[in-house]
């Protein structure tokens, strides 16, 4: 199954974190991910959300992995990791410039956890707009399917004023075919058929 992006991104993924900086809830939502029907961000990404580099991260989570259950966290296999290399445009060329080992993916409870283990001020501040961003999400897709029940209500509508409509115009049809004349018979008649 192939990983899905609920928004698109621009930024291409480094190994080392970013500097620290404020983030907002839209540029977490913006770094979401849908793998094997879970909202997850990968190691990558919380990793730099929290200021750390993305292999001291990963060494903290692997010192911890009781912490981390599989509905928590799980590694991408080479398909998922694949399909996510592919969305990014730009990948540089060279010897040791990719990752050795597929991405961890982090649901919103395994992002919490990460920021338990980080034990860090940033780590504490940040999973709190983690946690807004994986609820705005949530509550964006319960709108979704709200709209897709009233839609598929409509379809059911329509389907049935459709059918309605056709048998109107089939009836319409049958009234204005022109009446087919009397057909005279070929021969002699006798008088008295010709009444009947």
């Amino acid at each position: 199954m192939a990983a899905t992006r609920v928004t698109s991104r621009s930024a291409a993924h480094d190994s080392a974190a970013a500097p620290p900086a404020p983030l907002s809830i839209e540029d977490i939502a913006q770094r979401i991910l849908i793998v094997r029907g879970r909202r997850v961000l990968l190691d990558t990404d919380l990793a730099a959300f929290y200021g750390v580099p993305t292999k001291a991260f990963n060494q903290q989570v692997r010192r911890n992995l009781a912490r981390f259950p599989p509905d928590f966290m799980f590694p991408l296999n080479d398909a998922e990791y694949a399909s996510l290399r592919s969305q990014f445009v730009t990948l540089k060329t060279g010897r040791g410039q990719h990752r050795k080992y597929t991405p961890l993916a982090f649901t919103e409870h395994g992002a919490i956890m990460a920021a338990a283990i980080l034990n860090s001020l940033r780590a504490t501040e940040v999973s709190v707009h983690v946690v807004r961003a994986f609820i705005e999400l949530r509550n964006l897709v319960a709108g979704n399917k709200d709209i897709a029940s009233k839609l598929k209500r409509l379809e059911g509508k329509v389907d049935s004023h459709d059918q309605a409509i056709s048998g109107l115009i089939e009836s319409v049809r049958h009234l204005l075919a022109p009446a087919e004349p009397a057909k005279r018979p070929i021969g002699f008649v006798i008088p008295q058929e010709r009444k009947k």
